[in-house]
């Protein structure tokens, strides 16, 4: 990232530290990478459906089949087997999506701070509190350039007398 110093001086900064040219400070940049977030998103589509929700659907179908085969269920007289059988697949879809999302929910939590431990309900930019202090909002990190913008105000502000 290189931006102008805002003296003219004509000289750059690069490295993360650098201020952006929006004013954002590069270290404490809490943007996530929308490649990483679909990534992410596409692993864990694709785990759940092979390691949880498959086999969970086929062992429902499975054991339903079995029980029907064994006469503990009864065949439906006017639809046959396949509606307890359907039934059986499609909850153990669901059941196998529903268990693989704690394991989802940790892989974004690794991303960074804005998939923290609050990830669900509340999550996003309006779920956080504002961040007022010194540097940018959300970043953590002062650069160099803040504290040079911070000094010249408090410099320019005459000290007021205290009255008694």
């Amino acid at each position: 990232m290189t931006t102008e110093t805002s003296e003219g001086s004509g000289a750059a900064q690069t490295g993360p530290a650098a201020p952006a040219k929006d004013g954002k400070c590069g270290i404490g940049d809490s943007h996530i990478h929308r490649d990483d977030v679909r990534r992410i998103w596409k692993e864990c589509q694709s785990e759940s459906l092979w390691y949880r929700a498959l086999p969970l659907s086929l062992t429902g179908m499975a054991i339903t089949g079995a029980l029907i085969y064994n006469g503990t269920l009864n065949a439906s007289k006017r639809f046959g087997y396949f509606p307890k059988l359907a039934l059986a697949g499609i909850l153990g879809f669901a059941l196998g999506k529903a268990s693989y999302a704690s394991t989802c929910r940790e892989k974004f939590q690794k991303l960074g701070p804005g998939f923290g431990p609050g990830f669900g309900p509340g999550f996003g930019p309006w779920g956080r509190k504002p961040d007022f202090g010194p540097g940018h909002r959300h970043c953590h990190h002062v650069c160099e350039e803040c504290k040079r913008q911070e000094a010249q105000a408090t410099a320019q502000v005459p000290a007021q007398p205290a009255q008694s």
